[in-house]
């Protein structure tokens, strides 16, 4: 996986990603990146937790929350989508005992 373009959109940035020979735009919003700085996480982590979760949950107000685990922890990114672009609206890196259901348990997948 790999980021191929990047453009800053209103409330965010648009990612072009090649991921499996497929290239598919995702949006990061300024709080996700916040959150994403705060949290001391990556672009990739955040990245192959969306597209290449461990299981993904169905959140509030029709939100899905991708789950992959580092370690003793879990990237929860949580997103939505504008179309057919999955949008991240926050993330965070909490213990995986307290949220992680024990993987292959998936409400979305972003990728075939």
């Amino acid at each position: 996986m790999r980021i191929l373009k990047e453009e800053k959109v209103p409330n965010g940035k648009l990612l072009l990603v090649q991921a499996n020979l497929i290239s598919i735009r995702v949006k990061l919003t300024n709080h996700a990146e916040e959150r994403m700085k705060r949290w001391s996480l990556t672009k990739e982590q955040v990245l192959e937790t969306l597209l290449y979760p461990e299981e993904v949950l169905r959140g509030h107000h029709g939100r899905f929350i991708a789950h992959r685990r580092y370690g003793d922890h879990i990237v929860r990114a949580v997103y939505e989508y504008e179309g057919e672009i999955p949008v991240v609206v926050t993330v965070y890196f909490p213990y995986a005992k307290r949220y992680y259901q024990g993987g292959g348990w998936y409400e979305d997948k972003i990728l075939p």
